[in-house]
């Protein structure tokens, strides 16, 4: 400990005799900058063999002063910074000295008593970490994080979303607020400048107000790990010259939100299957219910709403082949003589169940799912607050991909996430897991327009403008859509 004192003590000496050289070497730039020039001519010979007057040296030697007089200005306000960075530094260390706690590991939890300079300090590091004054060393091109462009009313954006428009107004409010605040923070920082910005006072008094109308465009990218980078532009109207603004909007530090367990060992999922025809189909689809569901899970119910006579004798086969090989008796069969519609399907698989509230995965007989899927349903649903809509792997048609091979691999083969073998089927809101309690809350608002549930997107519209549950919605890890060459709209 003793030697510990002094290796401390040692570092502090030499970190004050650092400062107190800065200091003399700043004193010595002013005096240089504030001693006249040694020799002056009085008389200059001009363009055409003149003398200048001398309300020309009068004003040469004012711009000078004020030159000089600005410079020293700076100089002294670098000076008290320095005193001021010196003191807080000085003081942090007092404190350092009258803790004296051990070293141990730091967590979320010392993040509580942080202080607001040393958030500040963390922000200010941010900018120095991402890619805004200098460049950063990457690996290939596609490590490059691009950039994507903005004027007032539209945002020209690479990553197009559900909407699939390359150019558009901004849907999102949160997008909006970004941008609008950003735009007003750029136009405050050039109305309102700082000494350091460079604007003299005589041309402050002439140059006039910018408003929203001189925004000519903008850029903005966002580092995942740093922050939102802004690059704005600013015009009068007829001028040449432009206004350029940097801003950065740096990510705080990982703040704990909350830290819950979740126990899914009673949560049994009512799986709605509406069906018309495709008996093989359901076949397979049955094959995988055994293996993830039967055999693995065993805490899943199977709704199948059958439209129709023809077939539902071989569905209610394999279903009982099923029951008497496994004794699994948790399904249920609903035959319905009407036109086939999902939607309506759907509310009547719901409304037969009379087990109190249940939580619901409404599904299609081409439909893969793994038991890891299950359980991600089980964690991204609550009753009265959120609901799952998992974006579907949706594969090509296997005669086309796997066309050079002489016979395609099995199912279980084919079930990987390739550019080549499928495609993400975000446009679609067919899939999802509910609680049953969120489902006929809305069923009210749906049945009233169309007397039955004729699109999903209706129930994912009054999930959001009825109810405001959290939707959450995202790559679905372990379910697959395979392919078939037609898809009842209904």
């Amino acid at each position: 400990m003793p030697r510990r004192g002094l290796l401390f003590q040692g570092r502090v000496r030499w970190l004050f005799l650092g400062l107190l050289l800065l200091l003399v070497l700043l004193l010595f730039m002013y005096l240089l900058e504030c001693t006249p020039p040694a020799d002056v001519s009085l008389v200059l010979p001009g363009l055409a063999g003149e003398t200048y007057g001398k309300e020309y040296y009068q004003a040469l030697l004012q711009e000078h002063e004020e030159r000089h007089l600005s410079r020293a200005s700076s100089l002294k306000r670098q000076i008290a910074q320095l005193k001021q960075e010196l003191q807080e530094m000085s003081e942090k260390l007092k404190l350092m000295q009258e803790k004296k706690e051990p070293p141990g590991v730091q967590g979320l939890g010392e993040n509580k008593d942080q202080e607001p300079g040393d958030l500040l300090e963390y922000l200010h590091s941010q900018i120095d970490k991402a890619e805004v004054n200098t460049g950063a060393r990457l690996p290939s091109e596609y490590a490059l994080v691009p950039f994507e462009s903005f004027t007032s009313s539209k945002v020209y954006q690479l990553e197009m979303g559900l909407t699939r428009h390359p150019e558009e107004k901004p849907v999102r409010k949160d997008r909006r607020d970004e941008l609008v605040e950003v735009i007003e923070a750029a136009l405050d920082i050039i109305n309102n400048p700082d000494e350091e910005d460079g604007v003299e006072e005589d041309m402050a008094m002439q140059r006039k107000t910018y408003t929203d109308g001189h925004f000519t465009e903008g850029l903005y990218r966002t580092e995942r790990d740093k922050g939102t980078l802004y690059e704005l532009f600013f015009s009068k109207e007829d001028s040449s010259s432009f206004r350029h603004v940097t801003l950065f909007r740096p990510f705080g530090p990982v703040m704990k939100v909350r830290s819950t367990s979740v126990e899914t060992s009673g949560m049994t999922i009512n799986i709605i299957v509406p069906l018309a025809g495709r008996v093989e189909t359901f076949s397979q689809f049955l094959h995988n219910f055994r293996e993830v569901c039967v055999q693995q899970d065993r805490q899943v119910h199977l709704t199948v709403v059958y439209f129709g006579h023809e077939g539902l004798q071989e569905v209610r086969s394999s279903l009982d082949k099923m029951s008497r090989e496994e004794s699994f008796s948790n399904y249920t069969l609903i035959p319905v003589d009407e036109e086939f519609s999902r939607g309506r399907g759907l509310d009547i698989g719901a409304h037969t169940w009379n087990k109190g509230d249940v939580l619901m995965f409404f599904c299609d007989v081409d439909i893969r799912f793994t038991l890891d899927f299950l359980n991600t349903c089980r964690l991204h649903t609550a009753p009265n607050k959120k609901v799952f809509y998992p974006v579907v792997f949706s594969l090509y048609n296997p005669a086309i991909v796997y066309g050079s091979l002489e016979l395609a691999p099995p199912i279980e083969l084919q079930l990987i996430h390739k550019k080549d073998a499928g495609f993400w089927r975000d446009f679609g809101f067919g899939m999802t897991c509910q609680y049953r309690s969120d489902f006929l809350n809305i069923g009210a608002f749906v049945l009233g327009e169309a007397q039955m549930l004729e699109h999903h997107c209706e129930i994912l519209k009054h999930l959001l403008l009825f109810l405001h549950l959290l939707l959450h919605s995202g790559g679905g890890n372990g379910v697959v859509w395979l392919h078939h060459r037609s898809c009842r709209l209904t």
